[in-house]
C-alpha cells in the first residue's frame, strides 16, 4: 500500500493511499488506527507532500563498499550514523537549492526506512516489526563542505537537502531491488540494495542502541557508488523498484 501526505484545493493537509493512480482519503493515525476510504480522487490532481513528517533523520555513511571506494575510505566495521534535520526535507517535484556557500552540491540516492512505532534496544529478529514502510530520499550533500569541515552537519544540513517520496511502499522487500538516478536522464547510479554492507534490520537494531526511535523518523540506508555533480537547471530522479519515482529540479537559492 502506498501512504502519502497531500493537499487538494482546499489547502488543507490530508493523510491518503494511491491505488491505480487515485487517491483515497485515510481517517485516522497512520501510526495507530486508520480507515481507508475508497480511492477516487485523481492523482493528477492533488499536491504530494514529503510522505512523513520526521522528528528526526538518521543518515548511514559507507553502507555501500563501492560508494566508500570512490571516496578512498574504508568500508566501517560498524555503520556509521549521521543526522540531517528535519528543515531539510522536502517533496518530490519541490526544488533542491544550491546554497551560495558550495561549489560543488552532489546527489546521493537511498533507499530510505520509515518507523512505525516508539522503539529502543530493539532485538535484530524484532526489527521489521518497527517498520512502518520504505520510500526514497536524496541526501544531498555539498561535497566541497563536506571535506573542509571537520563535521558533516553543515555539509549536509541545508534547506532542500532532504528530498524524500514520493509515498511510503507498506509493501516492500529490501533484500534486493535495483536503485537508479539520473540527472536530465542520464544515469548516474545503478545498484543494488543488496549491496548494503549492513542490513535494514542490523540498522535498525545498531540506531535504537544509541537514540529511541519515533514513528515517523527515517533512516537513510546509504548511497552506492556514482555520486555527481548537481547544477541549477538539472533535473534529478531516482527510481527504486517496487516503490517508485523521486524527482526534484535543482535551482540556485532564493
Amino acid at each position: 500500500m502506498k501512504l502519502i501526505r497531500y493537499q487538494t484545493s482546499d489547502q488543507e493537509i490530508h493523510s491518503g493511499w494511491v491505488l491505480d493512480d487515485k487517491v483515497g482519503p485515510i481517517r485516522g493515525d497512520i501510526f495507530r488506527e486508520y480507515q481507508r476510504e475508497k480511492a477516487t480522487i485523481p492523482l493528477e490532481d492533488v499536491q504530494l507532500l514529503a510522505p512523513v513528517r520526521p522528528s528526526k533523520i538518521i543518515a548511514i555513511a559507507r553502507n555501500y563498499a563501492a560508494h566508500a571506494a570512490e571516496h578512498d575510505a574504508e568500508v566501517p566495521e560498524i555503520p556509521l550514523p549521521f543526522l540531517k534535520p528535519p528543515s531539510a526535507v522536502i517533496a518530490s517535484g519541490e526544488a533542491i537549492r544550491i546554497p551560495p556557500q558550495s561549489q560543488q552540491v552532489e546527489h546521493e540516492a537511498e533507499l530510505a526506512v520509515v518507523i512505525g512505532k516508539q522503539g529502543r534496544w530493539i532485538a535484530l529478529d524484532e526489527a521489521e516489526e518497527y517498520i512502518l514502510g520504505y520510500t526514497i530520499a536524496n541526501d544531498v550533500t555539498a561535497r566541497d563542505l563536506q571535506r573542509s569541515d571537520m563535521l558533516w552537519t553543515r555539509a549536509k544540513g541545508f534547506d532542500t537537502f532532504a528530498p524524500l517520496g514520493p509515498w511510503v511502499e507498506t509493501d516492500f522487500d529490501p533484500a534486493d531491488a535495483i536503485m537508479t538516478c539520473r540527472v536530465n536522464d542520464a544515469i548516474r547510479q545503478m545498484a543494488s540494495t543488496r549491496d548494503m554492507v549492513f542490513s535494514v534490520q542490523k540498522l535498525i537494531a545498531f540506531i535504537s542502541s544509541i537514540m529511541t526511535l519515533y514513528p515517523g523518523d527515517v533512516i537513510l540506508t546509504g548511497t552506492p557508488e556514482g555520486v555527481g555533480p548537481l547544477a541549477e537547471g538539472d533535473v534529478v530522479e531516482i527510481n527504486i523498484e517496487r516503490i517508485g519515482t523521486l524527482s526534484n529540479p535543482v535551482s540556485a537559492s532564493g
